[in-house]
């Protein structure tokens, strides 16, 4: 997608990291219930939360014109030391042996696996969804079109009446909820 709409995001990994913290909130804050919409809870917030730190970028872009290549890079340091501060911090487990990780998770919030005695999880499938979806928003829909046209020539889409703002918008979002 940041491709197709000459972007470049770098910061996936930022996007990655913050998408982790919101998903592990939920967690956390529902670690006694075993309810069945706390994982797609889960994935929800990790998308909600990459979205809100790719925006930071894309504003510091439409806002002050910087660099989207380096706002996003450096994000990535801040984001890593806000998980560090994270698991060292109030989610170290009291019983961890002071090894810098979290309580353990629900059994409800493990992702459930393909087949058993293998690592491949559901996350396969979902992975190969967000792909079909993805070529399905920028070949087929109107506003991946619009994605595509603004970043690749804003001068063609400001007489199309598109916005090379809203392919960066676009871009830098959908990257940060996927990430």
């Amino acid at each position: 997608v940041g491709f197709r709409a000459n972007v470049w995001n770098i910061g996936a990994e930022g996007q990655f990291l913050t998408g982790a913290v919101a998903a592990t909130g939920i967690a956390l804050a529902f670690k006694g219930t075993h309810a069945a919409l706390l994982l797609p809870s889960m994935v929800v917030a990790g998308a909600v939360g990459g979205a809100l730190w790719a925006a930071i970028p894309a504003l510091l872009k439409t806002r002050f014109n910087a660099n989207e290549i380096l706002t996003s890079l450096m994000l990535v340091y801040i984001a890593q030391l806000m998980v560090s501060w994270l698991v060292f911090g109030p989610w170290k487990d009291p019983a961890g042996f002071n090894f810098p990780q979290t309580v353990s998770f629900a059994r409800s919030t493990q992702v459930p696996r393909l087949f058993p005695g293998l690592r491949v999880n559901v996350g396969l499938i979902v992975a190969l969804v967000a792909v079909i979806g993805m070529t399905i928003f920028l070949f087929r829909l109107f506003r991946g079109m619009q994605a595509q046209v603004g970043g690749l020539a804003p001068l063609a889409a400001r007489y199309g009446g598109f916005s090379s703002r809203g392919a960066l918008w676009t871009s830098m979002l959908v990257c940060g909820a996927l990430a």
